[in-house]
């Protein structure tokens, strides 16, 4: 059952990033970050009330919520990044960059929660590297420095997305995963909005106009069903497994971007994807 729940969980993922592209156009990503965390947060707690799990949280213990907490802070400076990126960068750029997250996943699971890594998820790991390489490669002459901030956030949300999943993995084992994610979602609620108004970014909601206003919360909802799919995943899968294919929603932000913004992949961002998407499903074998 975990596998259908980490498929669900690629395919909201993929469409958080488009709803959430078309959201941020016209708004600073920090607000729409602590935005989009309010529906999650309050999706994710109705989720908890109607499976009964609410009791369950006077019996969590002090070293499970330390690593949702932590999980919570790695998942918010994992948006804050991701969204900045997404704003002023491609899809088909930024996403594969925070999808590359995959392999630094498995290496900390391989040292944190002692999952083996096989000669095939090896193999895995190097076509999903060099996929991503491929993917972000442009054709046209040498970006100029400015252009290239992009990256760096896409880098960060990677790093701190791989994070994420070892520490949610951790913090979820004994505490049900719909509650799980409620508790990390608070977190991230607060910090995102603390960003928010040390970069003085606050009186800017005024100024969202009503079509970002329902992107942003359908991005929201989108991101709400990921997570209560992906988390309920890690609470009964490996790790090393159903971190790769949540990440296959990148084929689903690639078809959409093409849709929705006519970002058209190169032959050799073509090739990235494929080698991207063997490797992942290789991990499946």
């Amino acid at each position: 059952m975990w596998i259908l729940f980490a498929f669900g969980s690629a395919l909201f993922a993929g469409l958080t990033a488009i709803l959430a592209k078309c959201g941020i156009r016209n708004t600073d990503s920090n607000v729409a970050t602590a935005l989009r965390t309010g529906v999650v947060l309050v999706f994710s707690w109705l989720m908890v009330f109607m499976v009964g799990a609410q009791s369950e949280i006077r019996d969590i213990s002090a070293k499970v919520l330390i690593f949702l907490i932590l999980s919570g802070l790695s998942t918010g400076i994992s948006w804050l990044c991701y969204f900045k990126a997404l704003q002023i960068g491609d899809i088909n750029k930024v996403t594969p960059i925070d999808k590359s997250s995959t392999v630094i996943t498995m290496l900390l699971a391989f040292i944190f929660l002692r999952e083996e890594i096989t000669w095939l998820k090896f193999v895995s790991m190097i076509l999903i590297g060099i996929g991503t390489y491929l993917m972000i490669q442009k054709k046209e002459t040498k970006e100029k420095a400015e252009d290239k901030k992009w990256l760096l956030y896409a880098v960060g949300s990677a790093v701190f997305a791989s994070l994420t999943s070892i520490l949610g993995k951790i913090g979820i084992q004994d505490v049900n995963s719909n509650l799980g994610t409620a508790i990390r979602t608070a977190v991230v609620l607060v910090m995102a909005w603390i960003v928010v108004f040390v970069t003085g970014k606050q009186n800017t909601v005024n100024n969202i106009d009503r079509k970002s206003w329902l992107f942003l919360i359908l991005s929201g909802f989108a991101t709400g069903g990921s997570w209560l799919c992906y988390y309920r995943a890690l609470q009964t899968g490996p790790a090393s497994v159903i971190v790769p294919i949540d990440k296959l929603s990148i084929l689903v932000t690639v078809a959409f971007s093409y849709i929705v913004f006519h970002e058209k992949l190169s032959l050799k961002s073509g090739t990235g994807l494929l080698l991207i998407v063997v490797g992942t499903l290789a991990l499946l074998i």
